[in-house]
């Protein structure tokens, strides 16, 4: 794909792909089975969001959201980055796949352990870890080995935060009462669909807005420093739920 962009251009590779995909993938239609009749069953009860006015609820989704706003930052500026200390072809792009593998990975940890922990425990986890591999690696990685080691430690933790999400569900059914588990977790995908969009206009906000350049070192002095900041906070603000617990706000 690098190289078709490269010798051909957007469009014609965007077009070259999207054929290759339907040739390799028509063919597949037929071992699609029918569908299968539809079973008789009572209607099920009207849908309820009453948990959406609940505190528990309230408090999860403000983080998740405030989580959002920084989570895809990183895998969106980390070609640039990686550009701007100085790698060159493929390795720009080596740390964006580092940073999915690691996700992969974090995902199925964190699924192994949300049943047994507490669900505040594991956001923390997921939160505070990647705000440190920020702060602490990303923000001071001038060469490529240590943005390829922050693209793992972050795809670990904060590729692990929507695992979370069915101990989120769980806590909000057994306080709340009979509450539909998938409406639960579609406001929570809302939730982060919207820090999704807002992230996208604040993070050019946040690389015109350049106060440390030239006054700070390393990846803190870049144009880059800002968003770096930004990430980390929202990080650890997304982990808030596990204080709120121990306040008993939720």
């Amino acid at each position: 794909m690098e190289r078709l962009l490269d010798r051909f251009g957007f469009r014609v590779a965007l077009r070259a792909f999207a054929v290759a995909l339907f040739v390799l993938t028509a063919p597949l239609v037929y071992f699609v089975k029918p569908r299968v009749p539809a079973s008789q069953r009572p209607r099920s009860p009207p849908m309820s969001l009453h948990f959406v006015f609940s505190s528990t609820f309230a408090l999860f989704e403000i983080c998740n959201i405030i989580e959002a706003l920084g989570f895809f930052l990183p895998s969106i500026y980390l070609p640039s980055y990686a550009r701007f200390i100085g790698a060159r072809g493929s390795m720009e792009a080596l740390a964006v796949i580092l940073l999915n593998i690691a996700s992969v990975i974090g995902c199925v940890s964190m699924g192994a352990v949300i049943d047994t922990w507490d669900v505040t425990t594991c956001i923390l986890l997921s939160t505070i870890g990647s705000s440190l591999a920020v702060f602490l690696i990303w923000g001071f990685s001038l060469s490529l080995a240590p943005l390829l080691v922050f693209a793992a430690a972050y795809g670990l933790f904060a590729g692990s935060y929507t695992s979370t999400w069915p101990g989120i569900m769980r806590d909000i059914v057994e306080k709340k009462g009979p509450t539909d588990s998938a409406m639960v977790l579609a406001c929570l995908s809302a939730g982060r669909g919207i820090g999704n969009i807002v992230s996208g206009p604040l993070s050019e906000a946040l690389l015109q807005n350049t106060p440390w350049q030239g006054e700070a070192g390393y990846g803190y002095g870049s144009s880059y420093g800002m968003l770096i900041v930004f990430t980390g906070v929202t990080g650890v603000i997304g982990g808030g739920s596990f204080l709120a617990r121990r306040l008993w706000w939720i």
